[in-house]
């Protein structure tokens, strides 16, 4: 199969006039190379060919080559125009159904990634906001068992130093500040424990030495304080865990009573 030959001539002139070589050769071809209206008639047509632009094959080649000088009418110049305008109106048509048939696309393209974008967005909002809630209630736990810790060691503590167990009621907010006042001048300790801190600060005035931790009853009296003793007994320390204000308040008090009272522990034996 080989391209058919045409009338040259006539291929150049419909050539000038806008055809492309395909249609051209097409048209001469099938019209039989006769002249150049035929071959535009022949186009005029068969516009509407879906193979109008596919170059023609042929089994046997045909030469003819005409000896004679086609004139090109005005009216070949009309149709040919004609069919020009005709096939741009046409590109034209279905360049603006390809366009908006993108802008469609794009416009969907567009819609789906702002679906995903708000997807992608809600479920990080989720995870953030499931984030918070975990490490909200990872923090309560903390605390609630730091609060128990330090229920905890407060109990021993007490257990240690004899005094009573504290009364798990909760106390009314009206008295809060009663009970403060009243520890500060007064603090309300079992007796046991205040006849301990007074029996040692006893010992202390009798003996009339200078550091507390060498006389009988010093270490004792800071003990029951709530000071402890470092390895090898050189040191005394109070942990900042172990600070019991109502403790310390007791001790005070006692202190207070011994450096001021000139009859402290005269009458004891």
């Amino acid at each position: 199969m080989a391209v058919p030959q045409v009338n040259k001539k006539l291929l150049d002139e419909l050539e000038a006039m806008g055809f492309p070589r395909p249609r051209a050769t097409r048209a001469l071809h099938f019209s039989g190379n006769s002249s150049l209206e035929a071959a535009i008639e022949w186009v005029i047509d068969h516009e509407n060919d879906s193979d109008i632009d596919q170059m023609p094959l042929v089994a046997v080649d045909i030469n003819l080559d005409s000896p004679q000088t086609f004139h090109i009418t005005e009216q070949m110049k009309i149709k040919a125009q004609e069919l020009r305008t005709k096939e741009h109106k046409k590109k034209e048509v279905e360049e603006k159904k390809l366009e908006r048939q993108r802008e469609k696309e794009r416009i969907r393209a567009s819609k789906d990634l702002t679906e995903a974008k708000q997807i992608l967005e809600s479920n990080e909002k989720q995870r953030y906001l499931a984030l918070k809630k975990k490490e909200k209630e990872e923090e309560k736990r903390a605390r609630e068992k730091i609060l128990k810790k330090l229920e905890h060691d407060k109990v021993e503590r007490r257990s240690r130093l004899g005094l009573p167990p504290e009364s798990p009621s909760v106390k009314p907010a009206t008295h809060l500040l009663q009970e403060k006042t009243l520890q500060t001048s007064l603090p309300l300790k079992s007796v046991t424990n205040a006849e301990q801190m007074r029996e040692c600060l006893r010992s202390l005035k009798r003996n009339h030495q200078d550091r507390v931790g060498n006389l009988r009853g010093g270490m004792e009296f800071l003990e029951l304080c709530g000071f402890e003793r470092t390895e090898g007994d050189e040191f005394l320390y109070l942990p900042d865990d172990k600070v019991d204000m109502e403790i310390l308040n007791t001790a005070g008090s006692e202190l207070k009573s011994a450096m001021t009272n000139p009859f402290f522990g005269l009458l004891s034996v």
